[in-house]
């Protein structure tokens, strides 16, 4: 689909999530005009076509993919719900702490059962007993995808369960402060009723945490419209009972507030379908082309923007020579001896030039087409 094209579907699955999310009938004759199988291929890429599916059938549009995408989500959600109980129960036996994170409390905050889709289940637990919660989850007849190479481990177990065991919530090489704001995120924690080891965020500390979140994406490969749509639902909820005050002070310290106060405005204005400057116009549609998982172009041009300050030098420096802490986690062996740094770096370098050379090449590619 051609850029124009994808962006005028994008702004009909825009205007029927707002729909969706406000109780509100879409006009008829927009939906008239609609090009249904172009508008899912948009709405899966933003993984909004649940939530496009209950304002379809709302004006009396029960279109087979929008509605097969729809029982799905409702299905899946069900489903990771039951099965994330059951874990849930086996980590309290095991005496092992844990929070459930975004999506699994987010959905529940939408209008419907299902609007918010679900790809995986994101849980942060206790980073001292990893071995023991991978034990638990072959146990129980999940396969692990990867294990002890990156801030999270990854399990699925068909048909649907795809789980994500967070050690920690970012990584040292992120982007800003992210990385120190949250390592000690423990201590922040508020102690379920009715669970010895569950713990939840205050809605303060878990707002701030999907921002952190979004900022991340948005600052790496960018990310899509849901993370608006999050935002929104998000405020529609809890926005007046928030304490402003500590929001800011916390928001300022990790050095996004100007960053949340741009997606927190945008959001609002976007799904209350009120105009857009020429300004958010374009800030909107880097959420738009960015799709859920962002793009290999805003990788890089992010890279020169966040980590190069603008410079293309300064973006190659860091591109050879990454903080300790990311050849640490590419290079498991470096980490024995801060001694081995140094082939580390040197082994990186060749494997890249060797295994990874076709992904290298279209990376020089790109940054010759960039103008900066």
């Amino acid at each position: 689909m051609e850029k124009q094209e994808f962006r005028k579907n994008a702004s009909d699955m825009i205007y029927l999530t707002a729909c969706a999310l406000n109780g509100e009938k879409p006009e008829q004759e927009r939906v008239e005009a609609l090009d249904l199988p172009k508008l899912f291929e948009v709405c899966q890429k933003h993984i909004l076509t649940a939530c496009t599916a209950y304002a379809l059938e709302s004006a009396g549009i029960k279109d087979f993919e929008f509605t097969q995408a729809k029982e799905k989500a409702i299905r899946k959600n069900i489903l990771l719900d039951a099965e994330r109980g059951k874990l849930l129960k086996r980590l309290e036996t095991e005496k092992i702490w844990y929070m459930p994170l975004k999506g699994s409390i987010l959905k529940d905050w939408y209008p419907k059962l299902g609007m918010r889709q679900m790809s995986d289940n994101d849980i942060l637990c206790d980073s001292g007993k990893m071995q023991e919660i991978h034990d638990i989850f072959i146990e129980n007849g999940f396969r692990c995808e990867h294990f002890g190479k990156d801030n999270d481990d990854a399990y699925f177990k068909e048909p649907v369960f795809n789980f994500e065991m967070h050690s920690s919530l970012f990584r040292a090489e992120h982007i800003g402060g992210l990385y120190n704001y949250f390592k000690d995120v423990k201590e922040r924690l508020i102690k379920d009723d009715g669970h010895d080891f569950g713990y939840h965020f205050s809605n303060e500390d878990f707002y701030i945490y999907m921002i952190a979140h979004e900022y991340k994406h948005y600052t790496r490969v960018g990310t899509g419209v849901r993370s608006l749509v999050d935002t929104y639902v998000f405020l529609r909820k809890w926005g007046d009972s928030l304490d402003w005050e500590y929001l800011n002070a916390e928001l300022k310290k990790l050095g996004i507030a100007e960053f949340e106060r741009s997606s927190r405005e945008l959001a609002e204005k976007v799904f209350s379908m009120k105009p857009l400057t020429a300004e958010e116009k374009k800030e909107l549609d880097y959420y738009v082309m960015s799709g859920v998982y962002g793009t290999a172009d805003n990788l890089i041009e992010n890279g020169i923007k966040f980590r190069g300050s603008g410079s293309k030098a300064r973006y190659l420096l860091y591109r050879f020579f990454p903080p300790v802490s990311f050849i640490e986690r590419v290079v498991p062996w470096a980490g024995k001896s801060r001694l081995l740094l140094p082939a580390a770096y040197v082994y990186r370098l060749f494997r890249g030039l060797t295994t990874s050379r076709k992904s290298a090449a279209e990376e020089f590619r790109q940054l010759k087409k960039i103008k900066k």
